[in-house]
């Protein structure tokens, strides 16, 4: 099973942080996002990931270049013509295989998605964004979709209202809801199935 991840937008919404850095770059609790949407599908057992890079996407290569350096001790040796490192084996190493594919700079989702297609040699796939972190249970999500028999399977969710809603009887407030989550409205929860037929 493979995962994609979409990594490539400029992420406008945290402009003071994606300034700098990739908004999945952006750290929660020292840790980039896109290393906790991964930790999330590897808990269910999926390990084998492709990033569609786009913005500030060298930045994102180099972390997963150095991901063993950056997430170990080590013991570094200079001075002779080459360095030699010893990795100290100090914490759990993840067992992940990650493909980084460019896929533009300003390519769209269905254009991104499309030029993923080589690395995908699988029937079935998962998909979310590079700064989907939620809890779900991508395991119910896999099977909800193989027994739809589907292209296509996507989460909702309910958003949280931006407003508060009074409830009001003669002129008198009953009730005041600081931003309900709504009753009827889905909006996209950002993690998908998808059959490889998707890409025709």
């Amino acid at each position: 099973m493979k995962v994609v991840i979409l990594c490539g937008g400029m992420g406008t919404r945290l402009r003071e942080e994606t300034e700098f850095r990739p908004k999945p770059m952006v750290e929660i609790g020292g840790k980039p996002m896109v290393w906790h949407i991964m930790k999330i599908y590897s808990f269910y057992g999926f390990n084998e990931f492709i990033l569609c890079l786009g913005y500030k996407g060298e930045m994102i290569k180099e972390y997963f270049l150095n991901f063993e350096i950056l997430n170990s001790d080590f013991t570094v040796e200079i001075g002779s013509n080459h360095k030699d490192i010893t990795v100290h084996a100090t914490r759990k190493k993840e067992n992940w295989k990650v493909t980084l594919v460019d896929t533009g700079l300003h390519a769209m989702t269905g254009s991104r998605i499309k030029r993923i297609e080589p690395f995908v040699d699988v029937d079935t796939f998962m998909m979310t964004y590079g700064d989907g972190v939620a809890d779900i249970n991508v395991g119910k999500l896999l099977d909800f979709h193989r027994s739809h028999k589907r292209i296509a399977t996507v989460t909702g969710v309910k958003p949280l209202s931006r407003f508060g809603f009074l409830s009001i009887q003669n002129n008198r407030v009953l009730e005041f809801a600081e931003k309900p989550q709504t009753k009827e409205e889905y909006i996209n929860g950002g993690f998908f199935v998808f059959n490889k037929s998707i890409f025709s």
